[in-house]
């Protein structure tokens, strides 16, 4: 019933919020990405987008297929694997960012796992900066993380909007400098946050620093103050500061894989653990 390139096509289009974007993932044009999206949407009967010249959004009949798409997909992959008989093995040095401790990547992992037992994966989780450095020293073979703004590498996996986050009872003197809670340099976000500062020209100050989501978020919880993070990954226990407040917009962000120089040992696994990411992509989010 449903075609296999067209779902492909709908889940790059829900993960890159974007048909341009999707185009290049897939390597289509945007017209042929559009024909598949209005193609599933005839064979669903249902609209699964609703767009505009400025943004692209998921219907709630879009978030219910994003599963359906994804399982089948996946039968799809493991079905094509177990007849062809191909069996990946090797290392393979992957790097996860920080941001990715409270999603469901974890269950992508296990996945993989399941499916290439004879695969050895190390996984480092570190801020997506210092991921980039290890992986231009050839230390990591894979990186999942936030792209630098100077860095055009890299395939995307959603792009998202950052916002400013803490807890719902704190409360921001407009005369006093704002309280930060960030990540050490060279993470992206903290680098983002007082770029956006000091161009409002707003005081600022650290109150808290941590190389650990976990000790941001614990941070966070406690009033200390207010972080930047990615609207679609927002911890629990945390929400969105109201733009009363008047703090600067903080702009966007691309979630990113990236390759390292090619070890043959582990191209295949690298390879195929990126193509298991980029087709769960949805299930990185905290959304729902």
């Amino acid at each position: 019933m449903y075609d296999l390139s067209h779902l492909r096509t709908f889940l790059a289009v829900s993960q890159t919020l974007s048909f341009t974007q999707a185009a290049r993932r897939l390597g289509l044009r945007q017209s042929t990405v559009s024909q598949h999206v209005r193609r599933l949407e005839d064979t669903t009967g249902r609209q699964l987008f609703t767009r505009d010249t400025h943004s692209v959004e998921l219907t709630e009949d879009g978030e219910a297929m994003l599963g359906f798409a994804r399982r089948m997909l996946e039968v799809q992959e493991q079905a094509s694997a177990f007849f062809t008989g191909t069996r990946l093995r090797g290392r393979l040095r992957f790097g996860a960012s920080e941001d990715f401790v409270l999603t469901r990547l974890p269950e992508i992992l296990e996945g993989f796992r399941s499916d290439h037992p004879e695969v050895d994966l190390e996984l480092t989780v570190e801020l997506s900066g210092t991921l980039h450095e290890q992986l231009d020293a050839g230390k990591l073979d894979l990186v999942l993380a936030k792209r630098r703004a100077e860095d055009s590498r890299g395939e995307l996996v959603w792009h998202d909007k950052l916002v400013w986050i803490g807890a719902e009872r704190l409360r921001l003197d407009a005369d006093r400098p704002v309280p930060l809670i960030v990540y050490p340099p060279p993470g992206i976000t903290r680098a983002l946050a007082l770029e956006a500062l000091e161009r409002q020209g707003r005081a600022w100050r650290i109150a808290c620093t941590s190389g650990s989501l976990n000790g941001l978020i614990a941070a966070a919880r406690a009033g200390l103050g207010v972080m930047a993070h990615s609207r679609g990954m927002v911890p629990p226990g945390l929400v969105r500061v109201p733009e009363r407040v008047g703090l600067p917009e903080l702009g966007e962000v691309d979630f990113v894989l990236v390759h390292g120089r090619r070890r043959v040992s582990a191209q295949g696994a690298a390879d195929a653990l990126a193509g298991a990411i980029l087709a769960a992509g949805d299930r990185l989010h905290l959304r729902g």
